[in-house]
C-alpha cells in the first residue's frame, strides 16, 4: 500500500471509525453526536409521468398528497427535522434529479412514495363458434386485463445492480477526503484502483444499504401493525435510489389497481394510517441511529 499524507491518513481513520460506529451503534459517543437533520421526500411520479391508475384516481395524486400529509406530519411531530420535497405539485421531475436534490441538501433519509400496480396482461376467449368444413370451429379473441385482488405494502432498497452508480454521489459528498481541496478540478482523473479510497467507498456504500434496510424494516413492521399485507422488504435496482448519498427507500403504500385499497389510499382515515406509519418509522429509525 502506498504512503499517503499525515493528514488524510488521520481523515481515513476517522471515517473508518465513524462508519463502523454507525453501523454498530455501539459507540455512544459517536451516536449522541449523529442527528437526523434533513429528510427529503418524493412523491413518485408527476406530470407527463403519471398513466397509472385505479378506478378513478392515479398514483402521482396520491403519492403527492400522501407526501405532502406525510412532511407537514414531521414538521409538527420532530421540530429538528427539516422537510425538503422533490415536488409539491403536479409535475414531471427526472428521477436522477430527485436524488440529485437530496445529495444536495445532505439529506440524512430519502424516502420516495408510490402506490402500486398489477401489469397488463392477454387472455384469449372464445367471443363465438363458425363452421369450416360442416366442424364447429370455437372463434378466438383476445382481451385485456390486470388482476384486481392483489393488495399488500412493500418497501425497497436500491439493489446490486445499480451499486457503483453510489460511488460518484458518496465521492462527491466526501471531497476532502478522496481528493482534498482539489476534488472539482481533479474528479474526472479519480483514481478508483486506489486501495485507501476503494475502502472508503465499500464501506459507506455497505452502511447506506444496511441502514436502508432497517429503515425499510422500520417502515414494513409499522404497517403490519395497524393490518396492512406485508410484502416484505425487497432490494431492487430502482433508478430513483441508485445515486443515494444517504439511506433510501422506496415504500409501495398500496396497490391502486385494488379497488379496495384505493378507496383506503384516497381516505382521510387511510391517509391518516400511512403517514403515521412512516412517521412512527422515522421515530424508531432516529431513535436507533441517534441513541
Amino acid at each position: 500500500m502506498k504512503n499517503i499524507p499525515l493528514n488524510r491518513a488521520k481523515q481515513i481513520l476517522i471515517l473508518l471509525i465513524s462508519i463502523l460506529s454507525l453501523l454498530t451503534i455501539d459507540n455512544q459517543s459517536f451516536a449522541q453526536q449523529y442527528k437526523i437533520k434533513t429528510i427529503v421526500l418524493d412523491a413518485g411520479h408527476g406530470g407527463k409521468d403519471g398513466s397509472t391508475r385505479g378506478n378513478y384516481s392515479t398514483e402521482k395524486d396520491v403519492a403527492l398528497k400522501t407526501a405532502l400529509r406525510l412532511g407537514k406530519l414531521i414538521e409538527e411531530t420532530l421540530k429538528d427535522v427539516k422537510v425538503v420535497y422533490t415536488r409539491t405539485e403536479d409535475v414531471f421531475i427526472p428521477l436522477y434529479e430527485r436524488i440529485a436534490l437530496a445529495n444536495n441538501e445532505k439529506a440524512d433519509l430519502f424516502i420516495s412514495i408510490h402506490c402500486n400496480d398489477m401489469p397488463v396482461y392477454p387472455q384469449r376467449y372464445i367471443s363465438g363458434y363458425t363452421r369450416r368444413k360442416g366442424k364447429k370451429v370455437p372463434i378466438y379473441k383476445t382481451r385485456y386485463s390486470k388482476s384486481t385482488s392483489t393488495r399488500g405494502t412493500e418497501t425497497f432498497v436500491s439493489g446490486s445492480g445499480r451499486i457503483d452508480e453510489q460511488d460518484e454521489a458518496i465521492k462527491r459528498e466526501n471531497a476532502a477526503i478522496f481528493l482534498e481541496e482539489n476534488y472539482k478540478e481533479n474528479y474526472e482523473g479519480f483514481d478508483t484502483t486506489d486501495p485507501e479510497s476503494a475502502i472508503i467507498l465499500s464501506l459507506m456504500k455497505n452502511t447506506f444499504r444496511t441502514q436502508s434496510l432497517k429503515f425499510a424494516k422500520y417502515i414494513q413492521d409499522q404497517y403490519v401493525a395497524v393490518g396492512r399485507i406485508n410484502r416484505g422488504v425487497q432490494e431492487k435496482s430502482l433508478a430513483v435510489l441508485a445515486r443515494a448519498g444517504m439511506p433510501a427507500v422506496l415504500t409501495e403504500i398500496g396497490f391502486i389497481s385494488n379497488p379496495t385499497e384505493e378507496d383506503y389510499m384516497n381516505s382521510e382515515a387511510g391517509q391518516i394510517e400511512i403517514t403515521n406509519c412512516i412517521l412512527k418509522a422515522i421515530q424508531a429509525y432516529k431513535s436507533s441511529v441517534e441513541n
